[in-house]
């Protein structure tokens, strides 16, 4: 059993997917980020960078095993479970550098725009249009990879695809217009949100 702390948000629910996809019990601790409860000394007990999402297994390769960051949350699971992730080094590698790009790149700088938008006070639009020209370039970097793959590390669905969708799929809905000229990403979300664990962790 695997106790999973988490919140609705997008780097919650890539978590969620994972779990679902691989079909794992798990005990689900929800996370009330409005009260900071991810900085309780509880939470930074587990991760000491107060942040969703954190999952202890307790039936993990050295007993019960901690793990933080979503990123890591899911390479973790798919080492552990063989799956998602590739078998060979290089298969492994093109998952983990798409991987990377969410981490590095879409998660913060769709976010930023995001805070820019809707939180930052005065309101700054030059802040806000630097984060839109960048998540605009990131989603054109997406839509040439996936114009020549089936998925991002591709042909295979991976941890890659669970990391980036819950982020793309909220902006498809919030910023259409950053994807009218983007068939293959709109092809990608479609595919990915049509899975029934995908469809379950983003309900």
């Amino acid at each position: 059993m695997i106790e999973f702390y988490t919140a609705s948000t997008p780097n919650g629910r890539k978590v969620t997917i994972m779990l679902e996809e691989l079909g794992l019990a798990y005990n689900l601790h929800k996370v009330n980020l409005k009260d900071l409860e991810q900085k309780k000394p509880e939470f930074l007990a587990m991760n000491p960078n107060g942040k969703i999402p954190t999952i202890i297994d307790n039936k993990g390769p050295e007993g019960q095993t901690t793990v933080f960051e979503s990123g890591a949350i899911l390479y973790y699971l798919a080492e552990k479970h063989g799956k998602f992730l590739g078998a060979s080094l290089p298969e492994k590698t093109r998952t983990m550098q798409w991987v990377m790009f969410q981490m590095s790149a879409i998660g913060p700088i769709f976010g930023n725009y995001y805070y820019g938008l809707n939180t930052l006070t005065p309101h700054n639009p030059g802040f806000i249009e630097r984060f839109e020209k960048e998540a605009r370039r990131l989603v054109g970097v997406m839509e040439i990879q996936l114009s020549g793959n089936k998925y991002l590390s591709g042909e295979s669905y991976t941890i890659a695809d669970m990391v980036t969708y819950p982020w793309v799929a909220g902006f498809i809905h919030a910023q259409p217009g950053w994807f009218e000229d983007k068939p293959a990403v709109k092809r990608w979300a479609e595919l990915v949100g049509a899975r029934p664990a995908v469809q379950k962790a983003m309900a």
